[in-house]
């Protein structure tokens, strides 16, 4: 019998492998839970870097920022007693129009960490595109830096359920540092919605997907396999120094769902880079 033959009648175990997949999602599944408060509690949390904040100033320098996961967590349960404190409940939208840095991470976990639900809006969309998204979604709070709020302002009068629009920097951080208690995580059942992300409207009005906790985990294995294994061994996969960063905005799907989150579910660190990137800084 020639090896061709003995290949052919090899059983084909394809259609019960596919039968037989199934992903292992629990009944309760927090996508803030997991990327920050469990890293953020372990006993290497304040020594553990989550977040390293670059510009294009700093790219050859020692002296960028770096957070850990404990100081996010902090700074998240803090924006979420304050959310809290102006109304927002779970499943309420709050919108983050921020770009790649600490405090855009600490915008994510807080909402998600609430129940509440996270709409990313880049910071590259005019005063229209934001327009119909926060009039669409029912936005109540804005999240955003000082280089949006004049875009964001021209359009406040145009939509309803916008009750406040707040602008990171100091007079943010001050009532932040007012919240010294706990917040304590609102369960979230891992089919609830954590995350509403417009398509980009080429073909019409822009359509909101609503992205539940769960999604995370069936983003994981693409992430990891893209990125040859992320600095994990295939094996054991116990331990990585992987930094990661990518070019995409936090506020697209491949900046937030295959990169932000999937780097914090993992512990590692990953790169905010506050800027325009051009070769020339890369060297």
């Amino acid at each position: 019998m020639t090896a061709l033959q003995k290949h052919l009648k090899t059983p084909d175990f394809y259609q019960a492998m596919q039968e037989g997949f199934l992903w292992e999602v629990p009944e309760y599944f927090n996508m803030a839970q997991v990327c920050c408060q469990r890293w953020a509690n372990s006993p290497k949390g304040d020594s553990t870097i989550a977040i390293v904040a670059e510009t294009p100033e700093t790219l050859h320098q020692t002296n960028f920022a770096s957070f850990s996961y404990a100081s996010l967590s902090r700074k998240a349960q803090q924006l979420s007693h304050l959310l809290a404190q102006n109304g927002i409940q779970k499943g309420d939208c709050v919108a983050i129009v921020m770009p790649q840095c600490f405090d855009t991470a600490v915008a994510y976990m807080a909402v998600l960490q609430m129940g509440a639900v996270a709409m990313p809006l880049s910071t590259l969309f005019g005063p229209d595109a934001l327009a119909y998204r926060l009039q669409d979604s029912n936005t109540k709070i804005v999240l955003t830096d000082a280089v949006s709020l004049v875009d964001i302002q021209s359009i406040q009068a145009q939509c309803p359920d916008l009750q406040k629009v707040w602008v990171t920097g100091q007079e943010l951080d001050q009532q932040l540092a007012l919240q010294n208690k706990v917040f304590e995580l609102v369960p979230t059942l891992a089919v609830d919605p954590a995350i509403l992300i417009y398509t980009s409207g080429t073909t019409g009005n822009p359509k909101g997907a609503l992205i539940p906790h769960q999604a995370l985990i069936g983003n994981l294995t693409g992430f990891i396999c893209s990125q040859n294994w992320l600095g994990f061994d295939g094996k054991t996969n116990q331990k990585s120094k992987a930094v990661f960063w990518s070019p995409a905005d936090w506020a697209w799907t491949g900046g937030l769902m295959d990169a932000l989150l999937p780097t914090l579910y993992f512990g590692l660190k990953i790169v905010a880079f506050n800027g325009r990137f051009s070769p020339e800084n890369a060297f």
